[in-house]
């Protein structure tokens, strides 16, 4: 509940999971419901992935060294499959938030010290490294990570577009069953069973937006 939380001190609420590029692209708020099943069934598997699989990194490993050197490849099997720079930038800058929570609350947890030394991990990364210090079971990682996007949609969309809460709230409610589908990954044992889906439009969307003025999310 406390990593799902979008008021954690992280930098999320600078987020809106590519809603803002996407409205002033000429998406209507009558899409936003598709537009985060497309997420749920593109970009999010890729990043609740890494995730487990760092999660289980963690629980394998016996040396910080060695698991160091793992975190770092899981987090460069992920930017492999992430083509947009604006993406991998931005789950950066995401990932530098958590780490700093995670400092705070598990200073001594091995997998937060290695992670210290990943250099700039990503937030699927940094989530998986959660989810073991906090006991998270490899589904419950994977469920965390879409929940959360789900949830940074919704949250935007009420500021982008003022609407009644309840709207956005349904949203996530009905996305339920593609994120519980996330679940299925928690049987990820290494960097090549990792997905590679993708959402071109979200990557163009992502580019552009980089370099947008007057926006109110920086991604």
């Amino acid at each position: 509940m406390l990593l799902g939380d979008a008021r954690l001190p992280t930098g999320a609420h600078t987020q809106s999971a590519g809603l803002e590029p996407a409205l002033r692209a000429g998406m209507t708020v009558d899409d936003i419901p598709s537009y985060l099943t497309a997420r749920l069934r593109s970009v999010v598997p890729v990043e609740a992935g890494a995730a487990v699989l760092a999660r289980r990194e963690v629980l394998d490993a016996t040396a910080p060294d060695d698991l160091t050197a793992r975190l770092t490849a899981v987090d460069e099997a992920w930017r492999a499959r992430t083509v947009s720079p604006a993406l991998r930038d931005n789950a950066q800058v995401l990932g530098r938030g958590y780490l700093r929570l995670l400092r705070g609350l598990w200073p001594d947890d091995l997998g937060v010290r290695a992670l210290t030394h990943v250099g700039k991990p990503s937030r699927g990364v940094v989530l998986g490294v959660a989810g073991a210090a906090a006991g998270l079971s490899a589904a419950q990682v994977a469920r965390l990570v879409g929940y959360d996007d789900a949830q940074t949609v919704a949250a935007a969309a009420l500021k982008l577009e003022p609407m009644d809460p309840t709207r956005a709230a349904r949203w996530v409610f009905e996305a339920a069953p593609d994120i519980e589908n996330l679940s299925s990954l928690a049987g990820l044992a290494t960097v090549d069973d990792l997905p590679a889906t993708t959402a071109p439009l979200v990557e163009e969307w992502a580019e552009r937006h980089a370099v947008a003025g007057q926006r109110l999310f920086r991604a």
